[in-house]
């Protein structure tokens, strides 16, 4: 199980009924709170401002599914007290000028930790009204292990010739930590492009890119 679905495993067994993932990668994380379900037996609903309401991976008919009040309120509607329902609101962030958003939100998560309803904000930033401040807790959906970069490196450097092994694999590894999978996948496909092989030097140019764009700074040794 990855590490969003442990902690999300603890805080659902604890019945924190207000979650916060401050991902970059919302259908990863996604993806991992569906297998974390799939495999616990509890029910899960997605909403996004493009396709509306998902209940078990199906969009809801209701023309109310694209409305995010309706979408919270559609949790109470399709819960089962006797198993937890999770239901993740992805970039909801967007929606939390609304004070009638805030209040349907509010009115949600307290009355969780009796239906067992779960409300989870999937979001690149962390913006919490004062409202709900003592209701959420954060979560960091981390960026890929080094185990998982490794993992996607060898589906990408298909040829013996391109995949790096080694103290040059490390240099790779070394290069490529922090970086989200898209960003990764992008660096790795760069340096084959430049280099027909993976090389940290293109890995550290992509990274740097990342870090300015961020207002990060670079701590870390450049590696030749």
């Amino acid at each position: 199980m990855s590490t969003l679905g442990l902690r999300m495993s603890e805080l659902v067994r604890a019945c924190f009924t207000g979650v916060w993932i401050k991902s970059y990668e919302p259908d990863d994380a996604i993806n991992e709170l569906t297998r974390l379900c799939r495999s616990e037996g509890w029910g899960l609903m997605t909403w996004d401002i493009a396709q509306g309401l998902k209940v078990t991976g199906e969009i809801a008919a209701s023309s109310e599914s694209i409305d995010p009040i309706g979408a919270v309120k559609a949790l109470a509607a399709n819960s089962n007290d006797d198993v937890p329902t999770i239901l993740v609101l992805k970039s909801f962030h967007r929606f939390m000028g609304s004070g009638e958003v805030v209040a349907e939100i509010a009115k949600t998560v307290t009355e969780g930790k009796t239906h067992r309803n779960f409300v989870v904000v999937l979001s690149p930033v962390v913006q919490l009204p004062p409202e709900l401040e003592r209701l959420f807790i954060v979560v960091d959906h981390e960026p890929p292990t080094r185990d998982e970069l490794r993992e996607l490196l060898s589906g990408i450097a298909t040829e013996g010739s391109e995949m790096p092994t080694g103290s040059a694999l490390d240099a790779v590894l070394d290069a490529a930590a922090g970086l989200t999978r898209y960003e990764a996948e992008n660096a790795f496909s760069l340096s084959l492009v430049r280099h027909a092989a993976i090389r940290p030097d293109t890995i550290w140019e992509l990274k740097t890119q990342a870090l300015k764009k961020s207002g990060g700074a670079i701590r870390a040794l450049r590696l030749n």
